[in-house]
């Protein structure tokens, strides 16, 4: 599955999309079975999803986001919230300039946070100009609908949603071993304060056994559908 857009300027023209959707992950530990890029393979397929189901201009991915949550783990890298901020800042400046006012921010990393006030801040200034998707509203219809076992908060990091997607649409980055590697701590009440170290020794916090690639289907094309409310509220404000 193509997760990286390859439209052309011609097409972008002939099509005249008047919303832009733009996925950001993370590079972060996802336990010994997830690659580093989990969440921005999930932001960009959820993004894929959106494309083929409307006309939006889908731009790349922001790759590295504010995981400071996961910091001592081999490989993990965050930026701050301010220089998060000001990428999309920028990016919303340049695609005013080519008159496309309306963005939408497809989100695969919990942990980012100062996205919604990035959201909040926007429509204050320009109302209905952003929206931030998935909603937890969203994910939650896309689970019941998937038939997950778990719930999100069960089911926080390198679980059965993330496993699910991933076998889905890159099957050949999951190792073998998330079929035993289910990990439960749902008392996280100090985790910003803690970090995920004081809960997980191993990066995961869920059921990873539970994925399957029917699962990460149907979370697909559940979140797809969801997303039609967000774009028409978007396109009646605009």
């Amino acid at each position: 599955m193509d997760l990286l857009p390859t439209a052309t300027s011609t097409d972008i023209a002939a099509h005249a999309p008047e919303v832009a959707v733009l996925p950001i992950g993370s590079f972060e530990q996802h336990g010994s079975f997830l690659p580093l890029t989990t969440d921005t393979i999930v932001a960009t397929a959820i993004a894929a999803a959106i494309a083929r189901r409307h006309n939006v201009l889908l731009l790349p991915p922001i790759t590295l986001s504010c995981s400071h949550e996961h910091a001592g783990w081999p490989g993990t890298v965050s930026i701050s919230h301010q220089t998060l901020s000001a990428i999309i800042d920028d990016i919303r400046a340049s695609l005013a300039a080519n008159g496309i006012t309306r963005l939408a921010i497809v989100n695969g990393h919990g942990g980012n946070y100062v996205l919604s006030n990035i959201v909040q801040t926007a429509n204050t200034t320009t109302p209905g100009s952003m929206t931030l998707f998935p909603t937890r509203t969203d994910w939650d219809k896309a689970r019941q609908d998937a038939h997950l076992d778990t719930n999100a908060h069960h089911d926080m990091h390198a679980g059965e949603l993330e496993v699910s997607i991933l076998l889905h649409v890159q099957p050949h980055t999951v190792g073998t071993d998330f079929t035993n590697s289910d990990h439960t701590a749902d008392d996280r009440t100090m985790l910003l304060v803690k970090g995920m170290r004081a809960y997980t020794t191993t990066g995961v916090i869920g059921q990873p056994s539970a994925g399957t690639p029917a699962k990460g289907q149907a979370l697909l094309t559940s979140l797809a559908q969801s997303f039609d409310n967000h774009l028409a509220i978007l396109l009646t404000d605009a």
